[in-house]
């Protein structure tokens, strides 16, 4: 039921024209990285179409870039899924390999990763890319929203191996998924994909932080809703819908309905600051390169609201009904059908 939610969206995000030049080569590097590590594996991980969520989401990208966008996608969605809940002793594992995954920004370009596995030699390799022609401030900002999207996604796993998973209260699990969802790093890459950077003084203005935290809001419920069926599959109590259902005793329809309600309230204060962009470039005596790159960091907010949306409603990663190994995995509460985390 969930991935069928539709919303009304005020955007129309444009689709990278290299979508399929980038898809084959980013399909050869995951096999090639150890990514996959059986037949069944990459045919689960196909399924869930996510060159199409980095074409959506990036739509300038160029060719080259593109595929590098893929490769670091794969990377934060794989890993995701790497904590198995029927072996909570995993968890330390999974710190350790995310220490490593937040330290590479911070080491000079071209270290080898000192924790190895799949996902860690990956990461090195996509961050050289990444950080290609990018300011320090701008790398410094990254490497910091990826730190919180790592420490938080490390919570979220510890809460898990301790059996309190579905504890948080609805305060509580808003500020928690803002982090989880991963959006402020994501948008931050909009800028490298398209070879902008946001004035700084702009980062810091209370109104695009506002606007950032709002967008995190909107996606992260928006993608609560449309994982909903599998993240029940899972006994992930991590999940709008499910803090509603137990916190105010609602039905899981109403629970649904309100975590709709509670998405499109934070998209249209969304909106609401979006207009009031042009006054903050005027405030701050913008010049006019400035101001477009303020536009076009707004851009890189849109393509993500819209892009991913778009992506979620048809992707198989969030299917309600699955069949064969990627299903048993699911049921015994792991997200991933392969190990990744092993050397």
């Amino acid at each position: 039921m969930p991935q069928d939610v539709t919303f009304d969206l005020p955007f129309d995000t444009p689709v990278s024209d290299h979508l399929e030049y980038a898809r084959a080569r980013h399909l050869r590097w995951v096999w090639d990285m150890g990514l996959v590590r059986s037949q069944a594996g990459f045919e689960e991980y196909r399924s869930w179409d996510l060159p199409q969520a980095a074409a959506r989401t990036y739509p300038y990208a160029s060719p080259a870039d593109m595929v590098v966008l893929m490769n670091w996608f794969s990377l934060a969605f794989l890993f995701d899924d790497q904590f198995d809940a029927s072996r909570p002793d995993r968890a330390d594992r999974v710190l350790e390999v995310a220490r490593e995954l937040i330290v590479t920004p911070l080491r000079p370009t071209g270290s080898r990763p000192r924790v190895v596995c799949p996902i860690t030699v990956a990461w090195a390799q996509v961050w050289d890319h990444l950080s290609e022609g990018m300011s320090l401030t701008w790398r410094t900002r990254f490497a910091a929203s990826w730190g919180r999207f790592l420490v938080a996604h490390c919570e979220e796993v510890d809460l898990a191996a301790r059996g309190i998973a579905g504890t948080l209260d609805l305060a509580e699990y808003t500020e928690f998924r803002r982090r989880t969802v991963g959006i402020h790093h994501s948008i931050d890459a909009g800028e490298r994909s398209r070879g902008f950077e946001v004035p700084a003084q702009v980062q810091a203005h209370p109104l695009m932080e506002r606007m950032r935290d709002l967008a995190a809001d909107t996606i992260g419920f928006m993608n609560d809703i449309h994982s909903f069926e599998r993240e029940r599959r899972r006994g992930d109590g991590h999940n709008l819908i499910a803090v509603l259902h137990r916190e105010r005793g609602l039905s899981w329809e109403a629970a649904a309905d309100e975590a709709y309600r509670m998405t499109n309230a934070r998209l249209t204060e969304y909106l609401d600051l979006e207009a009031q962009v042009p006054q903050m470039c005027d405030e701050l005596s913008l010049t006019e390169d400035e101001r477009v790159r303020v536009r076009q960091g707004v851009e890189a907010i849109q393509h993500w609201i819209n892009g991913n949306y778009e992506w979620a409603l048809v992707s198989g990663r969030y299917a309600a009904g699955k069949e064969g190994p990627a299903a048993t995995a699911e049921l015994a509460g792991r997200g991933s059908v392969d190990d990744l985390l092993a050397v």
